[in-house]
């Protein structure tokens, strides 16, 4: 599958802060609403809890560091606190968009609809009802293929010395692949492209989806502005999959 070489030539950066504007959107204010209440309960009141748990966590986790590496610990102590904000983030924010998905993929259907002045034809909230189950299947599938991933990352964190340092970064790297997945594949979904085929054409612009998600990946980490996240990263996204590959992948031409 080749996508074409004239979508136009932004960058992952311009899609994220193209969502905080499409948010705004009359029309599609209402749509925003759901995913965001959404996410404020789960991710307010998760880092709530990490807030007062992360006093017992951290010296648990330095207690893994070798005696000859204690001459670190001032450097490893941030990265460890900023290792378990990255990795509670990624789950935290699966969570949340699992409970949303139908909310998510109503909210990049409209926004669709008004990028292009083509709604789709099963648009609206009784097709999203009726939508549930096929809507679900899709997360448990998205689920099921990064989470075998998410653990083997998981299990670098406790080799000593080189979990502390390495594991946070690789897992940044993968978090921000996979919330570009995450938030792409709602308007993927809507037009029906399998799991598979979106993956593939995702690689083809691996950078801008990098990007993208990369800033998604950090927005999760600073409070009051990641409660916002969700909507505004289906948003950017959708506007990625107009430009990028509605042409080619849509249903509608």
């Amino acid at each position: 599958m080749a996508l074409s070489s004239q979508s136009p030539r932004r960058s992952g950066v311009h899609y994220f802060f193209e969502g905080w504007k499409l948010i705004r959107l009359p029309g599609i204010r209402r749509f925003v609403l759901l995913p965001l209440l959404i996410n404020i309960l789960l991710m307010g009141g998760a880092f709530i809890w990490l807030y007062y748990r992360l006093g017992d966590w951290i010296p648990a986790m330095m207690s893994h560091i070798p005696a000859w590496l204690q001459w670190l610990s001032y450097i490893l102590w941030p990265i460890t606190v900023i290792s378990i904000v990255l990795v509670f983030s990624y789950f935290f924010s699966t969570l949340a968009n699992f409970v949303a998905a139908p909310f998510c993929g109503l909210l990049a259907e409209q926004l669709e609809g008004k990028l292009t002045g083509k709604p789709l034809p099963d648009a609206g909230w009784a097709a999203m009802v009726k939508d549930i189950p096929r809507i679900m299947k899709r997360e448990w599938q998205k689920f099921a293929w990064y989470l075998p991933r998410a653990l083997l990352l998981l299990v670098l964190y406790f080799v000593p010395g080189f979990g502390q340092t390495v594991a946070p970064v690789l897992w940044f790297l993968f978090s921000a692949w996979m919330l570009a997945i995450q938030y792409c594949d709602f308007p993927f979904d809507n037009h029906k492209v399998s799991f598979a085929t979106m993956r593939s054409a995702l690689r083809q612009h691996k950078v801008t989806n990098m990007q993208f998600g990369s800033l998604v990946s950090l927005f999760t980490l600073i409070p009051i502005l990641n409660l916002a996240i969700m909507p505004v990263a289906v948003c950017g996204a959708t506007a990625m999959w107009v430009d990028k590959y509605r042409a080619q992948l849509g249903r509608v031409q």
